[in-house]
């Protein structure tokens, strides 16, 4: 990209018209997502888990309310995200952009509704079938994208498809870093159907660096809360507005296209402006997204209408 050390929220070019899908809008990279598209004249569907804290932060942010609406969805539990979705597409015709921004990070073993563990339930398989259960909407959409939120943790994870939920050992960060690998190869192999379908969706990943937000505080545990929320934070994190801009960027930058990955670029990835940077092995490579596509195939029983 050209002068990526100076690419801020100002050059978003203008969103008039289009229709984006935030998840996880209420607070963190989402909400300052969520300001920034608005600010572009972005029409914003902010999906969060409780519909009273949506509507107190669009009360909170400078801009056109009339470019806002708050729907629930509690991303591990498959239902509701059956239920967003049938709502919006009682709504919208269509749809320009997802971003696959919600998350929850490192709490001690918990089960969805569903049965799955809950930070690969509400971070990859509830976007998953969200993904699935829109394709269609965005297919109708004006240069239409998924934009999946990872993290430099993919890195470090690995998917255990002999024990996805814990059952047999758990560890509350190799979970999380389990699930934001899932977020990485999901988006890379999401990318390689659209690719062969001849879809316009363009499928592009992102990730923040390290951001000071709810995620390393609200339900995180033990050493993890100690590290992330209370010295790592002030140390090395940069704020949302900052840590928000890769997902910005790959939600409207008119250079992106579909499999890239879109990070900070300074040293380790931890903070600075928008590049392009690299998978891991394990996200890129074809045999695990075919496999991870058909387990989570099967746990959400959601199919992708021609992919």
């Amino acid at each position: 990209m050209t002068d990526k050390q100076r690419w801020t929220a100002d050059l978003i070019p203008d969103q008039t018209g289009r229709v984006f899908v935030v998840t996880g809008a209420n607070s963190g990279l989402g909400l300052a997502t969520t300001r920034e598209l608005a600010r572009r004249g972005g029409r914003v569907i902010l999906a969060v888990r409780d519909e009273e804290k949506g509507r107190r932060a669009v009360e909170g942010l400078d801009v056109d309310a009339r470019l806002l609406a708050v729907r629930r969805i509690d991303l591990a539990d498959l239902d509701s995200v059956r239920a967003f979705a049938d709502r919006l597409r009682a709504e919208q015709p269509r749809l320009d952009v997802l971003v696959n921004n919600a998350g929850v990070m490192a709490p001690p073993r918990t089960l969805s509704p569903q049965g799955h563990e809950i930070q690969f339930a509400a971070n990859h398989l509830g976007h998953f079938a969200l993904t699935g259960l829109l394709l269609d909407l965005l297919a109708a959409g004006k240069a239409p994208r998924v934009v999946t939120v990872s993290s430099i943790n993919h890195r470090q994870g690995s998917l255990r498809f002999d024990d996805l939920s814990g059952e047999r050992g758990y560890s509350p960060m190799g979970f999380y870093n389990q699930s934001k690998l899932a977020n990485a190869v999901f988006g890379a192999e999401l990318h390689r159907r659209l690719t062969a379908a001849a879809s316009p969706v363009r499928s592009v990943l992102a990730h923040p660096g390290y951001t000071a937000t709810n995620l390393q505080m609200k339900d995180t545990s033990g050493l993890a809360k100690l590290f992330f929320g209370r010295v790592g934070n002030p140390l090395l994190a940069q704020r949302p507005e900052r840590g928000a801009l890769p997902q910005l960027y790959a939600a409207t930058d008119a250079s992106v296209v579909g499999g890239e990955f879109i990070g900070p670029d300074g040293m380790g990835e931890l903070r600075g402006a928008p590049t392009r940077v690299r998978l891991s092995d394990a996200a890129g490579d074809p045999g695990t997204g075919r496999r991870l596509w058909e387990e989570s195939e099967r746990l959400t029983g959601v199919r992708f209408p021609g992919l």
